[in-house]
């Protein structure tokens, strides 16, 4: 089954065409935000590359989120488009868990970390029951990196941009608890469309297709937590100057 993979959740974009689990040809590249301006060229230039035509692909394969909102809304509006126009069965893959399929080991927890806003990351955790079956172990999720250390129970493999960027603060929270979690290799850190192809060549083949109402995966934060933070220095600030009073009286 030929598939074409895309992959536009963060600044980079990553593109594959896929022929079964053998990758035909691929591109990987900072595009800086420009994914509106790149993707269809790098996607006709790979066609050409391979002598694969539209028409001759068996199915399309996306990732839709979290991640950039500007970055999903283009891959997947491109990839709606071309399933329109040659009428293929179109998989849409969470981004976290294309990111699982770049390092498979079997019975091992698996964390990939996508950065957020500012000091906030995504995360989801996952493990690799067999060769090829990966179950959820913990929802996509986005918050600070504490919420994330302190959602780590059990050794780990890490991997992600949102682990690079925040190695250091993530393990003297994991450090305070006593959990030790390991690096994926180098290779297994970016996002990739050959592991979005992967994944939803997993799910073509079980027969599994994106509806026509198919939107980008934007996990945002629980309310109680965003609730919690904007109460938390007032509430503070109101107990600071209870003790005070009460140490004057």
């Amino acid at each position: 089954m030929k598939v074409l993979a895309v992959e536009t959740a963060t600044r980079r974009q990553s593109v594959a065409i896929l022929d079964g689990t053998k990758v035909l040809a691929r591109s990987d590249e900072d595009a800086q935000g420009a994914h509106a301006r790149r993707l269809v060229p790098t996607i006709d230039r790979l066609l050409a590359q391979t002598g694969v035509a539209l028409a001759g692909l068996d199915g399309l394969a996306v990732s839709i989120g979290p991640g950039s909102f500007t970055g999903l809304r283009v891959g997947l509006a491109t990839m709606m488009g071309f399933r329109t126009v040659a009428d293929l069965p179109l998989a849409t893959v969470p981004t976290l868990e294309a990111m699982a399929w770049n390092h498979r080991e079997v019975g091992r927890i698996v964390c990939p970390i996508l950065q957020a806003r500012t000091g906030e990351v995504y995360w989801a955790l996952y493990r690799w029951t067999s060769d090829t079956v990966l179950i959820r172990v913990a929802e996509e999720r986005a918050g600070t990196i504490r919420a994330l250390g302190e959602s780590i129970t059990d050794s780990t493999l890490v991997l992600g941009e949102g682990w690079e960027g925040n190695k250091d603060e993530l393990q003297l929270v994991l450090g305070e608890r006593m959990v030790k979690v390991e690096a994926a290799p180098p290779e297994a850190m970016a996002v990739s469309a050959v592991s979005v192809g992967l994944a939803g060549l997993e799910r073509l083949t079980r027969g599994e297709r994106a509806g026509q109402g198919v939107a980008p995966l934007y996990v945002q934060r629980a309310e109680a937590e965003v609730a919690w933070e904007r109460r938390a220095p007032a509430l503070a600030s109101v107990q600071g100057r209870g003790e005070d009073s009460h140490g004057r009286s």
